[in-house]
């Protein structure tokens, strides 16, 4: 192991990029974020720019390396992860087409349900899971139905870390991960399916080689080198989806091994000794070979804690975005579990598991005068449990048991939050000393140049869990209680939230 090495490690999150700096220890450095605009030109929709990406990337970077005090010259390898599922159309100088549409979007609905009927069985078979509208190629077949003029032009698909990638290096790959996401792979064969490309109407050309996680793709371009400073020549791993690297820096690389992530979207996943094609819940390749993890959850998370951050305390964000987190946090502690009757649907988005429903709209319901906003923030809070416990007990019915879980995402830096999640969802919560995408992709950058174990002996040198929730009794019950009637009033509503979609 090379002690002198500094790795650096990119995540694309739904919200922000970030960057961190990790040395071969494993030790994080420093760490810098920006934030990426999401468009929404209508209910259901999420889009972003790539151009803006890559902005992020270039203001990021150098200040991840200021924050560590590290000459950018100690740098000897990066990687990079994002979100599954995000398709980067460009034309043949490599420039995108139009904006990418994001994993919690839920515009092809329809064309999920099409592909379903025709092609279904093919779909688990060859991509190991079910088409819905999460995926690239129910995407595709929106974008060719009502956008085809731009598929003369179409050059090359990218997923979303692949397409940042390659501005820093020009390489053309990706690896397993994304290509189960983009629903087009043969995974048994190890390559693209001729059916599933020829669904989406694409040429194999179309799209990049597959390869190793782990690999060393590229370098550094002159030109990249300069934009983000650093030099010119640094080896770049092809990377992985961001759930698959923070799965094996918390420590799952097990069988066995469950997490749960508060994060943009609220993620529940765990790793399976083989592939377990059980739809509605997702299968994706681990780090760890041979290794799988299958993957449920909700579509608004932090992005629906942002949102209330940015309706109710606009003047506490003003100081700073800790800050308003933070007196979130202390007004919604003054407030009796169960926040007074007050509850709280966190379908801001539509909904993905178990509801798979792009017409689920959100609510706070039960409001009355008493209500305060320390109210809306508690209610948010154990409305998002409820979500991820409704995700977890329809996995549950289908064979997949969660025993203590791995508590990872920026949701987990709120005790309270942790606290009440354990409760609604009755089991321990550990806290891992790393969790986090950038710096697990720090990790993989290093593991990729031989200065960093393999993603199965990460767990080896890396420090144990920081902190540890368990379900708190008085709470634990009645949550229990108002987890039913939260069930119940999504399900009376419905229908009304129907008639609101149109």
């Amino acid at each position: 192991m090379d002690d002198d090495a500094i790795l650096l490690g990119v995540d694309l999150g739904g919200a922000s990029l970030k960057a961190a700096v990790v040395d071969a220890g494993g030790r994080v450095l420093g760490t810098a974020e920006s934030p990426v605009l999401t468009l929404r030109a209508q209910p259901g929709w999420a889009e972003q720019r790539p151009e803006d990406w890559y902005r992020a990337l270039v203001r990021t970077i150098p200040r991840a390396l200021a924050a560590a005090g590290v000459d950018r010259s100690r740098i000897r390898a990066l990687s990079i992860s994002a979100g599954a599922h995000i398709g980067v159309l460009t034309d043949g100088q490599g420039q995108p087409l139009r904006p990418a549409i994001f994993w919690s979007d839920q515009r092809a609905v329809r064309e999920a349900e099409q592909l379903e009927q025709r092609l279904g069985n093919l779909c688990r078979r060859h991509a190991l899971n079910r088409p819905n509208p999460t995926w690239l190629l129910p995407q595709l077949l929106w974008l060719r139905q009502h956008e085809g003029q731009i598929f003369p032009r179409l050059a090359r698909v990218y997923l979303a870390k692949d397409w940042l990638r390659s501005r820093l290096t020009g390489d053309w790959h990706t690896d397993g991960g994304d290509a189960v996401g983009s629903l087009l792979v043969d995974w048994p064969a190890q390559d693209w399916s001729r059916a599933l490309i020829s669904a989406a109407g694409l040429a194999a050309d179309q799209l990049p080689p597959i390869t190793a996680s782990t690999r060393v793709v590229g370098e550094i371009t002159a030109t990249a080198a300069e934009e983000i400073g650093l030099p010119a020549g640094t080896p770049v791993v092809c990377g992985s989806i961001d759930t698959t690297v923070e799965s094996c820096a918390a420590g799952a690389c097990q069988p066995g091994a469950g997490v749960v992530k508060l994060a943009s979207a609220g993620v529940l996943y765990l790793v399976t000794a083989e592939a377990e094609v059980v739809p509605p819940i997702s299968c994706y390749p681990h780090l760890v070979d041979g290794l799988f993890y299958a993957a449920t959850g909700t579509n608004s998370c932090a992005a629906a804690h942002q949102w209330l951050r940015d309706l109710c305390f606009a003047g506490e964000a003003t100081q700073s975005a800790a800050e308003a987190w933070r007196i979130m946090d202390r007004m919604a502690e003054l407030v009796p579990a169960g926040a007074e009757e007050l509850l709280f649907h966190p379908y801001l988005q539509g909904e993905r598991a178990p509801l798979w429903d792009p017409r689920a709209r959100g609510d706070f319901i039960g409001i009355t005068l008493r209500h305060g906003r320390g109210h809306f923030v508690r209610a948010l809070y154990e409305g998002i449990a409820y979500g991820l416990r409704h995700a977890m007990d329809a996995a549950r019915e289908r064979g997949f048991d969660f025993g203590s879980m791995r508590l990872i995402g920026g949701g987990s830096r709120s005790r309270l939050w942790a606290g009440i999640l354990a409760s609604v969802l009755d089991r321990p919560l550990v806290v891992p000393a790393f969790g986090d995408a950038a710096v697990a992709s720090a990790l993989l950058a290093g593991s990729g140049i031989g200065v960093f174990p393999e993603p199965a002996r990460w767990s080896q040198v890396l420090p144990g869990p920081i902190d540890y929730f368990e379900p708190v009794p008085a709470w634990r019950a009645h949550y229990a209680r108002r987890y039913v009637t939260w069930i119940e009033a999504g399900e009376r509503l419905r229908e009304v939230n129907y008639r609101l979609s149109g």
